[in-house]
């Protein structure tokens, strides 16, 4: 009798692995250059000041032990500084939750705040790693579109007006990924009407309001409405490898988080999360460092840009890149950026087709392209390699 094989959960249907990590696992030769990741630039971590911080928090073997499922209290003092700051309001400790990396605080969110079939709208094109959570967690998933003041509102005004309840609206308010546009501060205040006059959350998604190059970002939609949960992260502006960041979110929905989080991980890893909490808190360092930061991304990105405008002209359309890390890129010829890549990567040059972001179909004359690993140098090499894929 042949051994039976017991099942998976049917909520593995229909789930794809990323696009974008399973590109990266084919650009790792040294001759791509690498357009296709989101990676911040390891050579502008902070290490050295890292091991500094990691040497004084192992000084107490104390603080080796397990930590509250909310996060290292100490760290998150520290967030309710910053992001009392950035609200324009004292944020109480209880609304800071601490998480494994936000990408862990949007899956418990869509644990604690949806029901299989439950409404989700995000936005087209729509953030990779958004669009696995909720397609996991069995959501019913409607996309609205961007435009150059981030995600069209008005349109999510009709759906609503037509009789959609969404249980979440989910924005990548800044520097948006992949699209690299802003929501504006209009558009803020009305998603924040929004929410409050239908009874809807705003997860709001900010890993990238501090890598702005001319001006600071808009208030965070956060400010306008209690509805509103917002998240951040370390991960650029410090490193990944620290795996921090944080919710902020009424009192009811980080007990409920946590209430999940004491059954998924028990807590988070004391040793990074004080790591974390020495660099945030020494506010004159950390401003230089992400100053240093932002200058080098902005250079990068008017290198890119500039490249990309140069070589093709009215042939494309790219974002400005005030911010982030990503410009996205749409044909006007037509160009299919998905038939496009094989001839890309023959030349030594690797992006993500926009169709990976798309919620069903769609956007496969655009591209999105990461500007932060390389030199402008490097570039501008990179341009004229896509160049000569396109035959020109």
């Amino acid at each position: 009798m042949s051994p039976l094989t017991p099942p998976l959960s049917r909520r593995l249907d229909g789930l794809q692995s990323s696009a974008i990590r399973d590109l990266l696992k084919l650009t790792v030769r040294p001759d791509i250059i690498g357009l296709a990741g989101g990676l911040p630039d390891e050579q502008l971590m902070p290490r050295d000041r890292i091991a500094l911080a990691a040497e004084s928090a192992l000084a107490d073997r104390s603080r080796l032990q397990y930590t509250e499922s909310a996060g290292w209290r100490p760290l998150r003092e520290v967030l309710t500084v910053r992001e009392s700051a950035r609200l324009g309001r004292d944020v109480p400790i209880e609304e800071v939750f601490v998480t494994h990396g936000s990408q862990q605080a949007l899956s418990l969110l869509a644990e604690v705040l949806l029901d299989p079939g439950a409404l989700v709208v995000v936005e087209d094109p729509a953030y990779v790693g958004a669009l696995q959570v909720f397609r996991a967690a069995q959501a019913r998933i409607v996309a609205v579109p961007l435009d150059a003041e981030g995600m069209r509102v008005d349109v999510l005004a009709e759906l609503l007006a037509g009789g959609e309840r969404p249980a979440v609206v989910h924005t990548v308010s800044n520097f948006h990924n992949p699209r690299g546009v802003t929501l504006s501060p209009e558009r803020r205040a009305e998603l924040a009407n929004l929410a409050q006059r239908y009874g809807f959350w705003v997860i709001e998604d900010d890993p990238y309001g501090e890598l702005w190059f001319e001006e600071p970002s808009p208030r965070p939609v956060a400010t306008y409405s209690p509805n509103v949960i917002r998240l951040s992260s370390s991960s650029k502006i410090l490193a990944p490898t620290l795996r921090t960041g944080w919710m902020v979110a009424p009192d009811a929905v980080c007990r409920a988080v946590e209430l999940l989080k004491q059954g998924a991980d028990l807590c988070g890893s004391a040793l990074t999360q004080q790591i974390t909490a020495e660099l945030l808190a020494e506010t004159e360092w950390l401003d230089a460092h992400v100053d240093k930061v932002r200058r080098a991304y902005g250079e990068r990105a008017q290198a890119l840009v500039g490249a990309l405008r140069e070589r093709f002209g009215d042939r494309v359309v790219s974002t400005d890149a005030t911010g982030g890390m990503f410009v996205w890129v749409d044909f006007t010829d037509g160009t299919d950026t998905v038939d496009l890549l094989p001839r890309a990567l023959e030349h030594g040059v690797a992006y993500v087709p926009g169709s990976a972001f798309a919620v069903a179909s769609g956007n496969r004359a655009s591209m999105r392209l990461c500007f932060t690993t390389s030199d402008a140098v490097t570039l501008a090499e990179a341009v004229d390699r896509l160049g000569r894929a396109l035959g020109d």
